[in-house]
């Protein structure tokens, strides 16, 4: 059984498993594919690191959805 960290997404208390990376967590959140970024603590993190960055106790994730619009 893994443990549970206490994060926050968009402002609002969150949990993740221990040891997931950024891709996890958006699958688990039920991100799309495509048309989101996640800042980690401020920073944008390029989709391309997402299975390379861990989720940590206390960060603070922000997921922003890209709409197109006129």
């Amino acid at each position: 059984m893994s443990a549970e960290l206490a994060l926050t997404v968009n402002g609002k208390p969150a949990t993740a498993r221990e040891g997931s990376n950024l891709a996890q967590f958006a699958e688990e959140l039920g991100l799309p594919p495509r048309g989101v970024a996640i800042a980690l603590d401020g920073e944008i993190v390029p989709r391309s690191q997402w299975a390379f960055t861990l989720v940590t106790k206390g960060c603070a994730i922000e997921v922003v959805s890209i709409a197109a619009g006129g």
